[in-house]
């Protein structure tokens, strides 16, 4: 199975003078793990909402917000992104992907065309979908199986 079979085609993404704020909405509104950062619509980076919660502060948003916050969520998204984005082109196998995702310890992968620019993303969380509904799958055909055989 060839990922471009599973991956998420409708994309989210960001410029990279977008705002932590502009991310932080993005991620408070969807559910959703990663973000993409375009750049004349090719791939630049990536964010996590793991990588935005660790520069702002708890206090964002709540009583004790201080000016330093809304610094913060002024910050462009550039500036905390990951650059070296492992990428794969839609014909990349679950198998590659898997791989993909333990040889490199990410939890994203997009999806490119040639030029560069996003047109999917599969994320780990994906793989192991597709892993335990095959399971699933599996697991009830041999039950039935059995069951005729009492």
């Amino acid at each position: 199975m060839e990922i471009s079979q599973i991956m998420r085609r409708n994309l989210i993404t960001l410029d990279m003078d977008d705002t932590l704020g502009d991310a932080k909405g993005l991620f408070d509104h969807h559910d959703m793990h990663h973000i993409l950062i375009t750049d004349d619509g090719m791939l630049t980076g990536v964010i996590t909402d793991r990588d935005l919660l660790q520069h702002l502060s708890p206090t964002i948003g709540t009583r004790k917000e201080t000016p330093q916050d809304g610094f913060i969520l002024n910050k462009k998204v550039h500036l905390i992104m990951s650059r070296d984005v492992i990428t794969a082109n839609d014909e990349v196998t679950l198998i590659d992907a898997a791989l993909m995702f333990y040889d490199h310890k990410i939890s994203c992968i997009p999806v490119v065309d040639e030029k560069k620019k996003p047109i999917g993303i599969i994320t780990w969380r994906d793989i192991i979908k597709i892993i335990a509904v095959q399971y699933r799958k599996k697991s009830q055909v041999h039950e039935e199986s059995t069951a005729d055989l009492a």
